[in-house]
């Protein structure tokens, strides 16, 4: 799962202006100042986009890649690769034609076995559980046609051959697809409309990005991430800057021209710059969440669960995520606040200023006696390490003898899939976030399941046994499904949300026609003055 659209801006950088220097790359590259775009965005130390699932990954891979289909700024998925698409009449098998032009970076056609071996790669991984459960056969039927062969019809296989944020289907070529999602990709060579620039890459510091030349682009207006990838400009610069106060001043400079994640408590001072631009340019909050591990003492009682739901006070832990009412919002639907199934059931718990009388009441009840209870904490994840501070401070005034693990957070990643006790390395809670968006969908966002698999191991075989659902029916079926699991999930308390907050980037005016999506960053159709 990503860590919201807020990025992890660390490593390789520790003092940010020490050995930031883009006006040496200018001196060496060719493309004139108005055709090059610096970005600051978050680094990159694994590109395989199935390896980790942050969103700068997922931007990186919209950059170098392609997809069959892509989300409309509707949310409807459309052809991409795709030209030409039928079904079969008992709708169970959906032929695919490639449209023309098609090229890897290397100079080599995609062709339909690259489809079908990335197809396959995907079917591995959490975005690709439904069709796979579904899938008979993925195959070629000649150098432009693939078909997929269901076992029984699928009315959302092109939503999900388009959609999941963390998972999206990209194309690869055969011999980078071949190989299950636990073994990464080390190559950087896709059909995308944009190619990674090897001379220029600097790992932790700078990520470059060159137009694809040969890249044809559909024909349509860009919406969302579908229609036409025009490349506007001839290079790319994603820069690592550690330290928020140099990426603001370097954008006030005119040094970067866009920042993804521009701290909360520097707002003022972008928006008294004349030159520059604060914008929700993604449109979807980013939904903070707490995980417990349900596996061991106290969280594997459900009461202690429970006790979190009232213990947490949302406005308070949105001061510390982002000190600017104006971008902050409660959440009490397990689907978010935006998405079509956003629902009050079994919203009882939600008490303004939270419950910790309840709460203590309910660590009681759990037969809480003491144990230590380990929250992880980001400290290179500014949001979600000021959130861990203010749990444990929570936690102990009602008596819960709670202790931080500091960590950056691949350390905490690596922490996470520990199922033991805390005295074998394992842990209690951490605090991370998805966007609201993703919570649309429950099929694909491993943070939604109750099956044992994702972080936390919560499990609940009456939540299970309706999310399998979701699949069939109209949108209507799934309004009514959505209400009937939120139930179960407050029941039984797979995860806590903290609040949600939306994520502004900032940018200078000269920088026009960014792509508006949720989350990520389309480096298509940009301009610059």
């Amino acid at each position: 799962m990503g860590i919201s659209r807020r990025t992890l801006i660390g490593g390789g950088m520790a003092a940010g202006a020490a050995v930031w220097g883009p006006s040496i790359l200018r001196a060496q590259t060719a493309p004139s100042v108005a055709r090059t775009v610096r970005l600051v965005n978050g680094n990159i130390t694994n590109f395989d986009p199935y390896s980790t699932t942050t969103y700068h990954n997922v931007d990186y891979a919209l950059a170098i890649y392609d997809t069959l289909f892509a989300l409309d700024s509707r949310l409807a998925p459309q052809p991409q690769m795709v030209g030409r698409w039928s079904v079969s009449e008992d709708k169970k098998t959906y032929t695919f034609e490639l449209r023309d032009g098609l090229g890897f970076h290397d100079g080599t056609p995609v062709t339909a076995i690259d489809c079908v071996a990335s197809i396959r790669r995907w079917l591995q991984t959490p975005g690709g559980q439904l069709v796979k459960e579904r899938a008979k056969d993925v195959s070629k039927k000649d150098d432009n046609t693939f078909t997929i062969t269901l076992k029984e019809p699928l009315e959302l296989l092109l939503d999900q051959l388009a959609e999941s944020t963390n998972y999206l289907l990209f194309v690869m070529r055969e011999k980078d697809a071949d190989r299950p999602p636990t073994d990464p990709v080390t190559t950087r060579i896709g059909s995308g409309p944009f190619k990674f620039n090897e001379a220029f890459f600097k790992p932790g510091v700078r990520f470059v990005y060159d137009r694809n030349e040969k890249y044809r682009a559909r024909q349509e207006q860009p919406e969302g991430l579908a229609g036409g990838k025009v490349v506007n400009v001839d290079r790319a610069i994603w820069e690592v800057i550690s330290d928020p106060q140099t990426a603001v001043a370097a954008l006030q400079a005119g040094e970067v021209d866009f920042l993804s994640d521009p701290p909360a408590s520097l707002f003022p001072m972008i928006d008294g710059d004349p030159n520059l631009v604060l914008e929700d340019l993604h449109k979807s909050g980013d939904d903070y969440h707490l995980r417990m591990n349900c596996l061991q003492k106290p969280f594997n009682n459900v009461k202690a669960r429970q006790a979190m739901l009232h213990l947490i006070d949302q406005e308070a832990f949105l001061r510390v995520i982002n000190p600017n009412p104006k971008y902050n919002r409660i959440v009490t639907s397990l689907f978010g606040t935006g998405t079509p199934y956003t629902n009050d059931a079994n919203t009882g718990w939600y008490k303004k200023g939270g419950d910790p009388e309840k709460a203590k009441q309910l660590f009681m009840e759990a037969g809480y006696s003491g144990e230590k209870v380990i929250i992880l904490q980001p400290t290179n994840w500014l949001p979600g390490s000021n959130a861990a501070q203010l749990l444990a401070a929570t936690l102990r005034k009602i008596e819960v003898k709670a202790e931080l693990a500091p960590s950056d957070w691949a350390g905490l990643a690596e922490r996470r899939s520990n199922k033991g006790p805390v005295e074998n390395g394992g842990w209690s809670i951490y605090p991370t976030s998805a966007v609201d968006l993703s919570y649309g969908d429950p099929l694909s966002a491993g943070w939604m399941t109750m099956n044992g698999q994702y972080y936390g191991w919560p499990r609940s075989d009456d939540y299970e046994s309706l999310r399998v659902q979701w699949a069939d029916g109209t949108l209507e079926d799934r309004k009514a499904l959505a209400r009937k699991m939120q139930h179960v999930w407050w029941e039984a308390v797979g995860s806590v949300f903290l609040g949600q907050s939306i994520s502004p980037i900032a940018r200078r005016k000269a920088l026009t026609g960014l792509v508006s999506f949720p989350a990520l960053l389309p480096m298509w159709n940009m301009r610059k003055a």
